[in-house]
């Protein structure tokens, strides 16, 4: 593999574990996350994760699994998983589950050497490409996301000329060459296509919304899931209005794997204080911020919260 780590990810990829437990064991011993994390990131019970991870390392016990490369069809088979478990470490660095930090960036390093290292090896496959390419646009934003006290700046706030350029440009190309090997678009390529959408605005009013929430509409197709359509209740809200939005938001507002998820409540009240019902935001803000567990998330959604009264007080 020319990367011990890669080497080690698909080891514990190995399709004699379940997908949920690969991922599971392959972010806890190799992408530093604990199991609280983990959790987080499935949107399922510690003690669920906990047990998947038990569970895995005593099957590759008893089944033997050597320390080994997999390749041809075993390789392909495998990748899927090493996909997700990529991401899902990507996305633990770029928005931190807890802890005082906004974000973990050795862990989208880490994340990015894995998949331009996988993109060597697989040249071929669209989806490894579209994985890097989507983790290239995200990382550039990085230094913008954070401001001179470490608070959070969500992507519309943010000063697009501290985007990094150079990583824009990486990523643009890895989708065109995902793009090139043709096919269905996959999830990652379909991701990335979002991302390269507000990589090419130079300004937040210049995206183009309507086509973002097209790609979210084919992205539930392909890979439904109650976190795409919460990010597709977020594209119609800014392409057709929050009303639009509020309407697909209360429609998951029964989904039990996000009662617990703190951007529901959030993206909620986003929209009720866009609408101007404020006595609604105010309550949707704390919710979301006793949610999270990351400080500086916190701090943003108790300061969204508060200024709901301001606005209304001003108003009065």
């Amino acid at each position: 593999m020319g990367d011990d780590l890669l080497r080690l990810v698909f080891t514990t990829c190995h399709p004699v574990l379940s997908t949920e437990a690969r991922v599971a064991l392959t972010l806890r011993l190799l992408g530093g996350l604990t199991t609280e994390e983990i959790a987080r990131a499935f949107l399922v019970s510690e003690p669920t994760v906990a047990q998947r991870i038990v569970r895995a390392k005593r099957t590759l016990t008893e089944k033997q699994v050597p320390f080994e490369v997999p390749r041809g069809a075993e390789l392909t088979a495998r990748l899927e998983s090493v996909l997700e478990v990529i991401y899902l470490i990507f996305n633990e660095g770029y928005t931190a589950t807890a802890g005082d930090d906004w974000m973990r960036p050795a862990l989208c390093e880490d994340a990015l050497r894995l998949g331009r290292i996988l993109a060597e090896l697989t040249p071929h496959e669209s989806e490894v490409h579209g994985l890097v390419a989507l983790m290239e646009i995200q990382a550039s934003r990085s230094r913008a996301r954070v401001g001179p006290s470490g608070e959070l700046i969500i992507l519309l706030d943010q000063n697009r000329a501290h985007w990094d350029h150079l990583l824009i440009r990486r990523g643009l190309t890895a989708l065109e060459r995902a793009e090139k090997l043709g096919g269905v678009r996959g999830p990652y390529a379909l991701q990335a296509a979002i991302a390269a959408c507000h990589a090419r605005a130079h300004t937040a009013a210049e995206t183009d919304w309507p086509r973002i929430a097209a790609l979210y509409e084919a992205l539930a197709q392909l890979s439904p899931s109650p976190i795409v359509d919460l990010n597709r209740a977020v594209a119609f809200a800014m392409a057709f209005g929050p009303a639009a939005g509020l309407e697909l938001v209360d429609a998951l507002s029964t989904e039990p794997s996000l009662q617990g998820y703190h951007l529901l409540p959030s993206v909620r009240g986003d929209f009720l204080a866009k609408l101007g019902r404020l006595d609604e935001a105010r309550p949707e803000f704390e919710r979301a911020a006793t949610l999270t567990r990351n400080a500086r998330e916190r701090e943003f959604l108790l300061e969204r919260a508060r200024t709901c009264i301001r606005d209304t007080s001003g108003k009065s």
